[in-house]
């Protein structure tokens, strides 16, 4: 796993697939926060735009957290 952070444009990216890998789908998770699949339906990567916003000031994460949104994105139809 990967994480990048943008601060000048408060870009937060966790990527969980090698960069060589195409994304081949990207679905709205909540607004500004975008999920990447490859073609084989796996999550690639999570973006968060205005990162601080939506993560409250502080830019850290936990992963249950981020587990839930993916359970959340893979469950809809």
């Amino acid at each position: 796993m990967k994480i990048e952070y943008d601060s000048e444009r408060d870009l937060l990216y966790m990527c969980f697939a090698p960069s060589d890998k195409k994304v081949a789908e990207t679905i709205t998770v909540a607004p500004g926060v975008y999920a990447d699949f490859g073609r084989d339906g796996k999550l690639m990567g999570i973006e968060a735009v205005d990162a601080s916003e939506i993560i409250g000031g502080k830019i850290e994460f936990g992963l249950p957290e981020t587990a839930k949104w993916v359970s959340r994105v893979k469950a809809k139809p």
